[in-house]
Parts: C-alpha cells; sequence; structure tokens
C-alpha cells in the first residue's frame, strides 16, 4: 500500500483518489474518536464528514515530517472538542444520569457497567475525556497523544492520572446509589 505522504502528495497533485484512499485509512479510527467524544453515532458520523472536509481544505499545510496519522487524529480531537462544547452550552445533563437506577450488583452487569463506564465518559471535562479516549480506546502512546495534543509526555501522564481519577469518582458515585 502506498504510504501517507506518498497519498498526500499525489492528492495535492491533483489525484482525487489519492485522497479516498487516505479516508479509506483513516475513517474508522476518526470515526471511534468522535464517537467516543459525542456519544452519539449520527453525531460522529457528521464530526468525521467534517474532520475530512477539513483534512482535504487544509492537507497542503500538512507538514510531511510528522506521521499524518499524528495531524489527522489533532484535526478529529479538535473537531470533537468543538462539537462537544457547543452541544454541552445546548443540552441539560439527562436524567437518566441524575437519577441513578439500579442496586451496585445490577451496575455491575457487563452491559450496564459499560453504559456506565460511557455515561462517567460524558461527565468528564472534555480535556479529561480525550485522554481517556486517546490511551484507553484509541490505544495510544503517550508519545503519539503528546504529538496529536501538542503536550509534553510528562504533561499526559498528569492528565491521564487526573482523568482516571475524575472517572473513578464518578463511577464510584454511581455504586452507591
Amino acid at each position: 500500500m502506498t504510504d501517507d505522504q506518498t497519498l498526500v502528495r499525489r492528492y495535492l497533485e491533483g489525484d482525487r483518489k489519492a485522497f479516498e484512499l487516505l479516508v479509506e485509512k483513516y475513517q474508522k479510527t476518526v470515526y471511534n474518536v468522535a464517537l467516543r467524544m459525542a456519544n452519539d453515532p449520527d453525531d460522529a458520523a457528521d464530526i468525521t464528514q467534517n474532520v475530512f472536509i477539513k483534512a482535504s481544505e487544509k492537507l497542503g499545510s500538512y507538514n510531511p515530517k510528522y506521521k499524518f496519522f499524528s495531524w489527522i487524529y489533532r484535526i478529529a480531537v479538535n473537531e470533537s472538542f468543538n462539537f462537544v462544547e457547543s452541544a454541552r452550552r445546548n443540552e441539560r445533563l439527562p436524567e437518566e444520569l441524575v437519577a441513578g437506577d439500579g442496586n451496585p450488583e445490577e451496575i455491575l452487569d457487563a452491559g450496564m457497567l459499560s453504559n456506565s463506564v460511557e455515561e462517567g465518559l460524558t461527565r468528564l471535562s472534555i480535556d479529561n475525556r480525550i485522554i481517556v479516549v486517546l490511551r484507553h480506546f484509541g490505544e495510544l502512546s503517550y508519545d503519539e497523544i503528546g504529538v496529536i495534543l501538542d503536550l509534553p509526555v510528562k504533561t499526559v501522564k498528569s492528565r491521564l492520572f487526573t482523568a482516571r481519577q475524575s472517572l473513578k469518582k464518578i463511577l464510584s458515585h454511581r455504586l452507591e446509589r
């Protein structure tokens, strides 16, 4: 398969198929980040589409000394941040997050636990949520996260620790109800 830099160069020279190959390669990854951030498949699809529109518009600014993966991931993170911030200003907290239903034994059921983690993620600050998503769902290294978020590795580790502690408090509080 052709490497990313070659596909970028080909696209900038007018080969539209080259960008389609980049979309095919990274669409699932971008969608998964957007889904974890927005927590809604339709919103994640919209975010994903916006990411690739912006990427095609700004491809001329891509610096090939960096991995294309990091560049497109950064756009995905920024688009997800923007969407979540916009949605947060316009929505109330869902009733099921406030009311809390079920006892601890029911919540520990595999399906409910997964839902609890997803709901817990939505209650984290955006900065904390993206760190958790990139590390645990995107399975990225600290170095890769640092490049994507333009942060030193020490800061990534520190923020991840803080995010995990916050998520732990959210989930513990939910289990206590």
